[in-house]
């Protein structure tokens, strides 16, 4: 049993857990790509908004 236990213990201790600069990475390119993109469509966006917001209210 406590063979078993040790076992178990060594495993845990060698498990690889996932690559953490790799998910860093990936959550900074896609905060970039974010603002990137908001940064090319964000004005066409608001245009967009205000018209809607226009049109709702002019009725």
């Amino acid at each position: 049993m406590f063979d078993f236990m040790r076992e178990n213990v060594r495993e845990l201790r060698e498990d690889e857990r996932g690559d953490v600069p790799g998910w860093v990475l990936v959550t900074l390119m896609t905060a970039g790509l974010v603002i990137a993109i908001w940064a090319v469509a964000g004005p066409a966006l608001a245009d967009l908004f205000n018209q809607a917001i226009s049109r709702v209210s002019g009725f």
